[in-house]
């Protein structure tokens, strides 16, 4: 019980950090005309950057967290005890990472010194529901912290899972209503929330 309560609490504060950062807005890029690009990306404007937070548990696991006006980015740093588990990681980490269009807020290449990275943009937040963007990234590092690293898969086939439920039950209240043009976009939103969890 005590040694579970210092993950908790470094999880919580990753939580509490995101939460109040994830506050994004549309902003047109001041360097090119009609484009709109991820300023943490391109940092050409130090004026619409924040200070980066950088949470540690230990040297071996951190959590860096980056916040532009339009857009935000997570760096993990996971634990790794030994060799397997170094391999282990680099193995499926780079699996996800080949397929980031997939999950939409996986960053392709992870910022050098971090084993993974996620991006979101105020158009994620607009398009998805923000408490389960924060959600996703907490049960990923809940999963990526624990002993057994076969939890980490898990995290993506709930996703998946939970997914396809929503499609069976939108479904099922298009049956019983009858009123699908009616609703259709109010239900499409609500499943776009899990674009960013699962493969499509």
């Amino acid at each position: 019980m005590f040694q579970a309560n210092p993950l908790r609490l470094y999880l919580a504060c990753i939580k509490n950090t995101l939460e109040a950062a994830m506050c994004l807005q549309n902003f047109p890029c001041q360097e090119v005309e009609r484009h709109n690009k991820p300023e943490v990306e391109l940092k050409t404007s130090p004026e619409l950057l924040l200070n980066p937070v950088l949470i540690c548990r230990n040297e071996a696991e951190k959590c860096l967290i980056e916040t532009s006006i339009n857009s935000l980015r997570i760096s993990l740093k996971v634990k790794q005890a030994d060799e397997l588990e170094n391999i282990l990681t680099k193995k499926f980490l780079r699996f996800l990472s080949m397929r980031a269009e997939a999950f939409q807020v996986l960053r392709r290449k992870p910022v050098q010194g971090y084993d993974i990275s996620f991006l979101i943009t105020n158009y994620h937040c607009e398009e998805m529901q923000k408490q389960k963007l924060i959600d996703f990234i907490i049960q990923f590092m809940e999963a990526s912290l624990s002993p057994n690293l076969l939890c980490l898969p898990c995290v993506f086939f709930h996703g998946y899972r939970e997914r396809n439920k929503r499609v069976e039950d939108i479904s099922e209240h298009q049956r019983k209503t009858g009123g699908y043009r009616v609703s259709e976009t109010v239900h499409v939103k609500q499943l776009s929330c899990y674009n960013c969890m699962c493969f499509h």
